[in-house]
């Protein structure tokens, strides 16, 4: 499984441009793809700030996360602006059948593959060695550009899950 996306972040956003991630929790098929690709459209093509357009971007990675970015440089997001992108994603969620909103799963990959864990089980299967230091986690708190460029897949070690798995990592 490739792992190189940050070729498809646009050049053109600064470090500081607003991002956030949406996990699905499962894989999108091939013709959702499509669909939500033209979802993403239609939502940047209607995404302002006061009647002026919003410099937005978004995209579908690994056929599960999307991830949409502001750049605010010019202007800056209002409440208004960030409810219609949860609404965009609580459509999205609708119309696919799908939870885009769930923080308490998180994204590893594991034997090349994405897998999906329950934060509860996160204990359990570091105690059982399905998950170590080393295996890429989806830091899908990366909230800049540079975040989402610099930290998004990176070993469960540089990591928030560090801390909270350190005896067990170390094990």
């Amino acid at each position: 499984m490739s792992l190189q996306y940050q070729q498809h972040i646009p050049s053109n956003f600064p470090d500081e441009a607003k991002t956030w991630i949406y996990q699905c929790n499962r894989l999108f098929a091939i013709q959702e793809a499509f669909a939500i690709e033209e979802k993403i459209k239609q939502f940047l093509s209607e995404w302002n700030t006061h009647g002026k357009p919003n410099k937005g971007w978004a995209n579908l990675f690994f056929g599960q996360f999307i991830v949409i970015m502001a750049d605010e440089s010019s202007r800056k997001l209002t409440g208004c602006s960030m409810d219609s992108s949860i609404r965009f994603i609580k459509d999205l969620e609708q119309t696919f059948s799908v939870n885009l909103l769930d923080r308490q799963t998180l994204a590893f990959i594991i034997k090349d593959k994405i897998q999906l864990l329950p934060l509860s089980q996160l204990k359990y299967a570091a105690e059982h060695h399905f998950i170590d230091g080393d295996t890429l986690y989806f830091n899908n708190l990366a909230a800049t550009k540079k975040e989402l460029l610099e930290n998004w897949i990176i070993p469960i070690k540089d990591s928030w899950l560090a801390k909270r798995l350190q005896p067990l990592l170390q094990g």
